[in-house]
Order: structure tokens, then C-alpha cells, then sequence
């Protein structure tokens, strides 16, 4: 047990200067435990900052853990920091990103085919923004680029991993994108539109 609380409060300080979510293996072998000890170790965490109903949260994504603040909060941290810009993702992003998510990996041309529209700008700005990035090349004519989500795709969307989204053929997939919000939303409504739309990201 005192191998365990040190190696928690190991994470804790790492966590905190690290600034960016910690891998559980790089994590594991900073203090000499396996990995599977070590996601032990970080899901405990996560489970005592949740039942001491702390301000703080340890939230895991993709294996990896970082710390970030109780989604309840929100309202008091923005009264009292200056007013930012918010970066927004359009209605066409969102779209996007929905199809390289559930089909990917995918190519520009199987976008555009889903939304009906050339993707060439939303796509760009999607890479910019590693929420998307380079697979690799397809097989078809002329080698196109395939597009696959990112680990900081799973952060932006609060996921675990891939599994987190729901299943959906592609004729639902398609009725959801048509069924999203307008464009000039916040991000937090569109985020929203997103999950009561079944697609969860």
C-alpha cells in the first residue's frame, strides 16, 4: 500500500509540472512499475479526486492522464480570467471531423462525398488544428492522402478513446451531420448538437 501511495503521489506531482497529458507508460517507468500498475494507480486518483468533490479532475485519454477542473466549475474560473477569443470549429468542421472519425481512415474525395461539398479549406484547418492528421496514402487512383483523428481530438472531446463514440452506419452518420446546429453556435452548442445527435464528440 505505501509503494502504491507513493507511486499516486509520484503522478500527482507529474501530472502537475508535465502541462500536457502523461503517458501511463512513460509514467510507469519513471517510478519502476508496469504499466498496468501504473493506470491502477492513475484511475484511483481519478476516483478519489471525484469522491472528495475536488475542484481538480484527473481525466484520461487514450492512456494517457492529465489533471483539469470539475466541468461545474466553469462559471467561477471565467468570472474571474479575462475574457478570451473562443476558437470555434464551424458547422462544417464539425462535419468533417464527425466523418473522419467514424470512417476513418479516409480520404478528402470520401468527405466531400458525405457532406455533398468540396472539404479542401475544412480539412486544412482541421490538420492546423490536430484534430486530424496524415495516415498515409490509399491504394486508389492517384494515391490520395488518408485522413485518421488524434490524440488531441480525443482530449478536445473529453473521450476515453474511439470506443466512447456509438455506433452508427453510414446512412446515420449522414442523417446526424444533416441534423447539426448553425453554423454561427458557440462551440459549447455545437459540442451539444453533436451529442444529442448520438454522434457524442
Amino acid at each position: 500500500m505505501q509503494n502504491r501511495d507513493r507511486a499516486k503521489s509520484a503522478f500527482e506531482s507529474m501530472m502537475f509540472i508535465f502541462g500536457e497529458p502523461l503517458d501511463a507508460k512513460i509514467a510507469a517507468a519513471a517510478v519502476g512499475i508496469d504499466k498496468a500498475e501504473a493506470l491502477a494507480c492513475f484511475r484511483e486518483l481519478a476516483a478519489d479526486y471525484e469522491a472528495r468533490n475536488s475542484g481538480i479532475r484527473v481525466r484520461e485519454t487514450g492512456g494517457k492522464f492529465g489533471y483539469v477542473t470539475y466541468e461545474e466549475n466553469f462559471d467561477y474560473i471565467r468570472a474571474i480570467t479575462m475574457p478570451a477569443k473562443e476558437r470555434r470549429l464551424s458547422q462544417a468542421a464539425l462535419e468533417a471531423l464527425a466523418i473522419v472519425a467514424y470512417k476513418q481512415p479516409v480520404t478528402k474525395s470520401e468527405i466531400d462525398q458525405v457532406r455533398g461539398i468540396k472539404s479542401d479549406r475544412v480539412i486544412e484547418g482541421l490538420v492546423l488544428k490536430e484534430l486530424i492528421e496524415d495516415r498515409g496514402r490509399s491504394n486508389a487512383i492517384g494515391r490520395p492522402t488518408l485522413y485518421g483523428t488524434t490524440g488531441k481530438f480525443l482530449e478536445y472531446f473529453d473521450l476515453k478513446d474511439l470506443g466512447d463514440l456509438p455506433n452508427l452506419d453510414d446512412e446515420e452518420l449522414e442523417d446526424a451531420i444533416r441534423s447539426f446546429g448553425e453554423p454561427d453556435e458557440n462551440q459549447e452548442n455545437a459540442a451539444a448538437s453533436l451529442a444529442q445527435t448520438k454522434l457524442d464528440i
